[in-house]
């Protein structure tokens, strides 16, 4: 009768451990992923709380066009998570390479200047005048 006591108080306390493990490993994990996704650091300190509207219009802007590749799954915006349609404008952010509907990343951008997928500042550093002419020479066309 006392070993049986004894084993189940020993199962009980290695039941315990490892569910104190798993979450330590699980909050772990989160911690992880809010301060760096794909190599992208997010500082909060950083990032200041919002962007100018000045800025914002400097971030790349393009019309979305539907172009059909294996997948049948439609693209959403991740701000108001509704698909995007033909014709649109949409803005990159350029550090993170996560496009949006312009309205929607807009109003994002003027109350956090952080992408909401990963956490990246949206704030691009100034192009030196060697990379403007780079990009004007590849035939980038954004508008």
């Amino acid at each position: 009768m006392v070993m049986e006591i004894v084993v189940s108080v020993v199962l009980l306390l290695v039941g315990i451990a490892v569910l104190v493990f798993i979450h330590v490993c699980i909050v772990g994990r989160a911690f992880r992923s809010r301060n760096g996704i794909n190599g992208v650091i997010f500082n909060p300190r950083n990032v200041n709380k919002s962007m100018s509207k000045e800025d914002i219009k400097k971030l790349p802007c393009f019309d979305y066009s539907v172009e059909i590749k294996g997948s049948s799954s439609p693209v959403d915006c991740a701000v108001c998570l509704e698909n995007f349609k033909a014709g649109e404008k949409c803005r990159l952010l350029p550090k993170c390479n996560h496009n949006f509907h312009a309205q929607c990343i807009d109003s994002w951008l003027q109350k956090t200047a952080a992408c909401p997928i990963c956490r990246a500042s949206a704030k691009s550093p100034l192009k030196t005048e060697q990379e403007n002419n780079n990009s004007s020479e590849v035939g980038l066309e954004m508008t």
